[in-house]
């Protein structure tokens, strides 16, 4: 990302001799791209800084394991793609554009006929010298004073075959080469270029910090250490701004290097600190000791040292028995880090993540709840056999908040569940009212006509057709009641008295949820069923009251702290209720 910058604001055309268009002044072109370089990544390091100080750190709770690890997986294969042009000795491009890795592919199998025979051979010596002392440390690990170095090796016996036989010069091999010494003097990048590259500034230390914590995470599931998200982030931003005074380049985690120090044993700062000083020697004074270790070995130790990153792939048989969610999100993440480049797929990943928890809530595990037999206990009917429903009471339960996104689907389930059509009910009951309605005034209308014709006759007539109607119409009107029962509407009574929700998994109600709840106790009440709440957490009743859901009708006494509470409460008082119109008959 940081070369693509450079390239793309110092391009070949402005360095151009003068009268010579074919030849590029290489030296001030390298020099205007370091100071755009600087300037980018001071600024990378200030946003870094930044975002530490305002606990950005907590985006890392979006970073599944499943997205984690399908992410360095891909990178992986990035990696080991970047490492073959010096295990065939090829001259291939850098690319960092999206479906890099497919060209960087079609690139290397063009060029497979030219593959350097002499750097195949040292490479695949070295691999062949890595993998099985590699073997031999794990399966000898507890017999092992230490683990044998195999890398350290590797790279001594093969730096000074190279220099004593001059395998450069004799067989085409790649090499390392020369090596500048000394660090340049501190100079303060080029404030006027931030304009240009601060959009690509925040990219970069996004996508830097979230390799970094991808990497974190890994070693510490691995070796049991917790990770502090936010110290991560301000530690990387000083690392960026302090080099950016010395011509660094922004900087991140590195995969290969943080898994080559593992395999070897440096799990402390301590190794971190001598691979340091090592390195600071090698600048200062040490640089041409390594002119000729070839680039074969260098990439034959990455490669090598990737291997525990590929037995991630193992993850997909293990999540297609556990969990399919989480293996779409495992592909997802691979699959656009694989074709999109590590920063695009990154985002794609992320999106994606977040979408499948918006599919989650919004399609959740909804159940009818029943009694196990002599406790007050009370599980899914559909799951377990021992559990029986309660006479007269369902009890229904979500395993998700109840938002806009599927407020719609928990009324529409709920109405599914209880087994009855409670629209169809409520429209049977209005058709009912109406015609009871309308049957009332045609008797209103005869009665008026029947007065108003005896009003010609006798006196006494009169007062008898009057006391008729008047009679026939209080008869008539006793028999529906106020408001007018399913029963007195000739329509049959529903099964159950009481509906019990249980918000136990419920973590939060939204406008949305709060009205449809509201809708559910209207409509409940209109077929003679009452509605109940049971472990309600203290936010949802806040919320509750917040949204003025509560008045005469629906009353904070609906709310019982346990499903075996409001069981309890509603068998009791229907009992009692049954008694009293048993004595009264």
């Amino acid at each position: 990302m940081v070369g693509s910058v450079a390239e793309s604001l110092v391009t070949n055309d402005n360095f151009t001799l003068p009268g010579n268009d074919s030849i590029i002044d290489m030296d001030a072109r390298d020099k205007a791209r370091v100071e755009v370089v600087a300037a980018l990544t001071l600024l990378v390091g200030i946003f870094q800084i930044i975002l530490g100080l305002v606990q950005f750190g907590f985006v890392v709770t979006y970073l599944s394991e499943p997205l984690v690890r399908g992410y360095t997986t891909a990178a992986t294969i990035h990696v080991t793609v970047s490492q073959l042009k010096h295990i065939f000795g090829l001259p291939l491009s850098e690319k960092s554009q999206p479906l890099s890795l497919i060209y960087s592919l079609i690139s290397l199998f063009r060029r497979i006929h030219n593959t350097n025979i002499g750097t195949l051979v040292v490479s695949t010596i070295a691999l062949l010298c890595l993998f099985a002392v590699k073997e031999v440390n794990q399966k000898w690990q507890s017999k092992l004073p230490m683990p044998i170095p195999i890398e350290l090796v590797v790279l001594v016996i093969s730096t000074g075959v190279s220099y004593g036989i001059n395998l450069h010069e004799q067989y085409g091999i790649g090499i390392v080469g020369n090596i500048p010494t000394g660090l340049l003097a501190p100079t303060v990048p080029k404030t006027d270029l931030f304009f240009q590259v601060v959009g690509n500034a925040f990219a970069i230390a996004v996508v830097g910090y979230t390799i970094t914590i991808s990497l974190a995470k890994i070693f510490s599931m691995k070796h049991g250490y917790k990770v502090d998200s936010n110290q991560e982030l301000i530690a990387l931003g000083l690392s960026n701004l302090t080099g950016s005074f010395f011509h660094c380049f922004a900087v991140t985690s590195s995969m290969s290097r943080s898994l080559v120090q593992e395999s070897t044993g440096g799990n402390t700062q301590i190794a971190g600190s001598i691979s340091s000083l090592i390195i600071l020697v090698i600048i200062l004074k040490a640089g041409e000791l390594f002119t000729a270790l070839p680039k074969a070995i260098l990439s034959a130790i990455v490669i090598a040292n990737l291997k525990e990153m590929y037995k991630q792939f193992m993850d997909i048989p293990a999540l297609w028995r556990t969990n399919k969610y989480d293996l779409l999100i495992w592909i997802v993440t691979f699959l656009s880090t694989i074709c999109l480049n590590l920063d695009i797929g990154l985002g794609v990943s992320v999106i994606f993540g977040l979408l499948t928890i918006t599919f989650r809530t919004q399609l959740p595990q909804y159940s009818v709840l029943g009694q196990v037999f002599d406790t007050d206990i009370y599980r899914d009917i559909c799951q377990n056999t021992m559990t029986k429903e309660v006479d007269g009471i369902k009890i229904f339960r979500t395993s998700s908040a109840i938002y806009f996104a599927n407020a719609e689907l928990y009324a529409q389930t709920l109405k599914a569940k209880v087994g009855v059509n409670i629209d169809l009910l409520i429209e049977k009951k209005k058709k009912a009212v109406m015609k009871r309605k309308r049957g009332l005034q045609k008797v209103i209308t005869l009665a008026q006509r029947i007065l108003s014709n005896t009003k010609k006759g006798s006196g006494l007539e009169f007062l008898m057709n009057k006391e008729a109607i008047v009679g026939s119409l209080q008869t008539l009107s006793e028999t529906i009641p106020n408001p007018p029962t399913l029963q007195s509407l000739g329509l049959e009574r529903l099964s159950f008295h009481s509906l019990i929700l249980d918000f136990a998994a419920v973590c939060f109600i939204d406008t949305v949820g709060i009205k449809m709840l509201k809708i559910i106790f209207e409509e409940f009440k209109d077929i003679e069923v009452d509605v109940y709440l049971v472990n309600c957490p203290g936010s949802i009743l806040r919320q509750l009251q917040s949204s003025r859901f509560f008045n005469e009708t629906f009353t904070p006494a609906l709310i019982f702290p346990t499903i075996h509470d409001a069981v309890s409460y509603l068998s009791q008082t229907h009992e009692s209720s049954s008694l009293q119109e048993v004595t009264a008959i």
